[in-house]
C-alpha cells in the first residue's frame, strides 16, 4: 500500500474493503476517503473476474473532478476510465459505456435511470456492477436518488438475488439525523448502515496519525454586541405592522416575531391560504411581508444598504405587476417610506456591528504578512454578492491584499454560477489571483478547494454535518475556524449545539462498532425489511393520491392572479422530465420575453423564452423547443394553484399533484396538430 501513497491509517479503513466486506469509510474533510476509494478498486480489479467499478456522486462537477485528480491518473494506464454526467452525451448510451469500460464515474441519477429503463442501450443491471463506490454516502437516506438505487439493490439481497456489487461508501460525517440523544444518534447512524448495506469503519489504532495529517483548526468566536439602535430595523416593524392590520390576519392565525425564520415559515403558509380561500389580499400581503422579513434578515446580518436594496429591487419590478387596490396600497407605502428608509439605511451612526467583527477576523488573518486563503461562508447566494461587494468597497480589506469573488451552486437564474465559472473560480484560488473565497454551502463538501488558513461562518443556520464539512476546509497548519456572531443569538447557540452533535455523532458510531457481527446484522436486516415496507406502503399512497381525480377535474390559476388557465389535461410529461401544457389555446393565456440560457444541452430539447401571465405578469415557467421545431410551455407548479372538486390547493413539485399526468407522445401530438405532415 505504501507506494500508493496511502498513509497507515489509511491502510487500516481500507482492510474490511480489501476482504469484499462492504463497508463505509469514515474518514474527516481531507483525511484521504477518495484516494482510500481508488486503492480499493485497484486492487479490486486486480482480483476479480470481469471486474467493473462504478463510482457514484451526488454532483456534476464532483464527476470530472474524481475522474481527473484520483482513478484517471491512478488507472488510466491499466484500465478503461470513464465519467458520464447529465452533460455529456453518453448518458443515452449509458448501458454500452458499461460494458465497455472497467471504471465509470457518473452522477447517481445517471445510474438510477439506468436501472429503470429498459432500452439496451441505456439499461444497466446491478449485477453488471462489482464494485459500487458511493461518495459523500450521508446523503443516503429517505428519498435521495442514492438511496434510490441502494433500495434496488436492497429488494435484490433480501429476495437473495445474486450477484449484487461489493459497497463502498465514504463520509467525513453521517450526522446524528436531528437527534439529540445518543440511543436516537445510534438508531440514525444505523439507518445510514443499514440503506448502504454496510458496516462503518474509522481509524482506531493510527488515530494520532490521522490528527497529525489532517489537524484540527483552532477554534474562536467572535462575538458582538447588538446595535444600541437601530431605526432602519424599526421602521421596516412599523411598516410591517401597518401590512398586519390592512390584511385581516385570521383570528385563529398568530405571526411570530418579526425578523425571525419563525416568521418566515408563518408568512408562507398564510399565503398559501390566501391562495386557498380564494383571498388574494391575504395572499398579497403574505408575500410582501416575507420581502419585509427578509430585509429585516438581511439588515441583521449585512448592511442596512444591502437590505434596502432587496426592497428597493422588489418593488421597482412590481410597479408594472399592479392589478387591484391590494397591489396598489402595498406599492403605495414603500414608495411613501422610500427616502426614509434610505436615509436610515446610509446613516453610518446605526452600522451593523456584526460587519466591524467581520473585518477585524479577515484583517487579522490577512494583515498578519503570512501568505493566507480563506473562504467566508455565507447563507445565500444573494448574501455572497453584497458581500463581495462590501469587501471590493472596503479600503482596509483592500490594503490587506484581499481579492475576492463568490463560489455559488450552479443554476440558471442570474444569482447563479454555471459550472465553467464555478471551475475558472476555484481555479483561480488555486493559483493565488483569488485568496478569499465568499461562498454558499457549495464549498462545504466535494469540492477540490485547496486547503485554507481561515474559514469564517457568517449569518449561517446550519447542522452538525454542514458544520464539519465547513471546519474541514481550515486545513492548512495553525488554521482559524471562526464563527462571527450575535452574543446569545441563533447563530451562536447553533454552533454550541453542532459542537454536541458532533460529539454525538462520535459516540454513536463507536456504540454501533461495538456491536456484535450478529447483533449488527440482525438489526441491519430488521431495518431493511422495514425500509422496503414503508417504501411500498408511500408509493401505494402517491398512486391513490394521484388517482383521486381525473385530469380533467384540474382548473390550473395564476398563483398571483388566480386567473383560470388551463385544465390538467392539458399537462403532459416530456421524457420523465418536463411538465409542458400541449394545448394550443394556451398561448392565449402567456407573453414570452428573455431567452432562457442553459450551460448544457440536452438530446431531444432546447429552451426558448421565459413566460409570464398575460394579466399580471406573473412567470410561470419557459418555452421548450422539442426535436427542432415543436414549441411548447415547460411550466413550474409552483406558480400556479390548483382548483379540484374538494377545493383549491397548492402543492411545491410535480410528483405531488393530485391527478395523473399523461406521458408525451410526440407522434400522436404531430398528428394533431400538423396533419399536412401526414397526408
Amino acid at each position: 500500500m505504501a507506494d500508493f501513497g496511502l498513509y497507515t491509517y489509511q491502510q487500516e479503513v481500507v482492510e474490511r474493503a480489501l476482504k469484499r466486506e462492504n463497508v463505509i469509510i469514515w474518514l474527516p474533510t481531507g483525511g484521504g476517503k477518495t484516494r482510500a476509494a481508488v486503492y480499493v478498486a485497484k486492487k479490486h480489479l486486480e482480483t476479480t473476474p470481469d471486474a467493473k467499478v462504478m463510482v457514484l456522486v451526488n454532483k456534476v462537477h464532483l464527476v470530472d473532478q474524481h475522474y481527473n485528480k484520483e482513478f484517471e491518473p491512478k488507472l488510466g494506464l491499466r484500465y478503461t476510465v470513464r465519467k458520464v454526467s447529465g452533460e455529456s452525451d453518453e448518458k443515452d448510451i449509458f448501458g454500452l459505456v458499461v460494458q465497455e469500460s472497467d471504471v465509470v464515474i457518473c452522477t447517481a441519477q445517471i445510474l438510477y435511470n439506468a436501472l429503470i429503463n429498459k432500452e439496451d442501450a441505456r439499461h444497466v443491471e446491478l449485477s453488471d456492477i462489482t464494485l459500487l463506490i458511493i461518495d459523500e454516502c450521508h446523503h443516503t437516506h429517505k428519498e435521495s436518488v442514492y438511496n434510490k438505487v441502494m433500495r434496488l439493490y436492497v429488494e435484490k439481497k433480501l429476495k437473495e438475488e445474486k450477484p449484487l456489487p461489493q459497497i463502498l461508501g465514504l463520509t467525513a460525517s453521517p450526522g446524528t439525523g436531528g437527534a439529540k440523544t445518543l440511543d436516537k444518534a445510534v438508531e440514525h447512524v444505523l439507518e445510514i448502515c443499514a440503506n448502504l448495506d454496510s458496516a462503518i469503519v474509522s481509524t482506531k489504532q493510527y488515530a494520532p496519525e490521522l490528527k497529525e495529517v489532517v489537524p484540527r483548526p483552532r477554534k474562536t468566536f467572535n462575538i458582538v454586541n447588538k446595535r444600541d439602535r437601530d431605526p432602519f430595523g424599526d421602521h421596516l416593524k412599523s411598516m410591517m405592522t401597518i401590512i398586519h392590520g390592512y390584511m385581516e390576519i385570521p383570528p385563529d392565525f398568530k405571526l411570530r416575531e418579526c425578523g425571525t425564520q419563525e416568521y418566515e415559515a408563518d408568512v408562507v403558509i398564510l399565503e398559501q391560504r390566501g391562495v386557498r380561500d380564494n383571498n388574494r389580499l391575504l395572499a398579497q400581503c403574505a408575500l410582501h411581508l416575507r420581502q419585509y422579513n427578509d430585509a429585516l434578515l438581511n439588515n441583521d446580518t449585512l448592511r442596512m444598504i444591502d437590505a434596502y436594496r432587496s426592497l428597493e429591487e422588489y418593488y421597482s419590478k412590481k410597479r408594472t405587476k399592479a392589478i387591484d387596490g391590494t397591489d396598489f396600497f402595498l406599492l403605495g407605502l414603500f414608495e411613501e417610506n422610500q427616502v426614509e428608509l434610505r436615509n436610515f439605511a446610509m446613516d453610518s451612526r446605526f452600522d451593523n456591528p456584526k460587519m466591524d467583527e467581520l473585518q477585524s477576523t479577515l484583517l487579522k488573518q490577512f494583515g498578519s504578512g503570512v501568505p493566507s486563503r480563506g473562504i467566508l461562508f455565507s447563507k445565500t447566494r444573494k448574501s455572497t454578492h453584497c458581500l463581495k461587494d462590501w469587501v471590493l468597497k472596503n479600503r482596509a480589506l483592500k490594503d490587506a491584499g484581499i481579492k475576492a469573488d463568490i463560489l455559488t451552486g450552479a443554476g440558471n437564474g442570474i444569482t447563479y454560477m454555471t459550472q465553467n465559472e464555478q471551475a475558472e473560480t476555484i481555479r483561480s484560488f488555486r493559483m493565488g489571483s483569488l485568496n478569499l473565497l465568499i461562498s454558499t454551502s457549495v464549498a462545504e463538501e466535494g469540492l477540490d478547494i485547496p486547503e485554507c488558513n481561515l474559514v469564517v461562518r457568517y449569518g449561517l443556520l446550519t447542522n452538525e454535518i454542514a458544520q464539519q464539512q465547513a471546519s474541514g476546509r481550515a486545513r492548512a497548519r495553525d488554521s482559524q475556524y471562526a464563527v462571527v456572531a450575535q452574543a446569545g443569538g441563533r447563530e451562536h447557540r447553533r454552533e454550541r449545539i453542532n459542537e454536541y452533535l458532533e460529539e454525538l455523532t462520535g459516540k454513536a458510531i463507536d456504540r454501533v462498532q461495538r456491536m456484535s457481527h450478529y447483533e449488527f446484522n440482525l438489526k441491519l436486516s430488521e431495518l431493511q425489511q422495514k425500509a422496503i415496507i414503508s417504501s411500498k406502503i408511500e408509493e401505494s399512497c402517491k398512486t391513490e393520491k394521484r388517482s383521486r381525480n381525473t385530469a380533467s377535474s384540474i382548473q390550473f390559476l395564476c398563483r398571483n392572479c388566480f386567473t383560470p388557465v388551463a385544465s390538467g389535461s392539458d399537462i403532459q410529461l416530456v421524457d420523465n422530465t418536463q411538465y409542458v401544457n400541449v394545448s394550443p389555446d394556451f398561448k392565449n393565456h402567456y407573453k414570452a420575453a428573455g431567452q432562457v440560457i442553459l450551460e448544457r444541452s440536452f438530446e431531444d430539447w432546447e429552451p426558448g423564452c421565459r413566460i409570464r401571465c398575460k394579466k399580471c405578469n406573473k412567470e410561470w415557467g419557459f418555452e421548450i423547443k422539442y426535436k427542432k421545431h415543436v414549441l411548447m410551455p415547460n411550466l413550474a407548479i409552483k406558480n400556479f394553484a390548483l382548483e379540484t372538486p374538494k377545493g383549491r390547493i397548492t402543492v411545491k413539485k410535480w410528483k405531488d399533484v393530485p391527478f395523473p399526468v399523461e406521458d408525451f407522445d410526440y407522434e400522436e401530438y404531430c398528428q394533431e396538430n400538423f396533419p399536412d405532415l401526414f397526408d
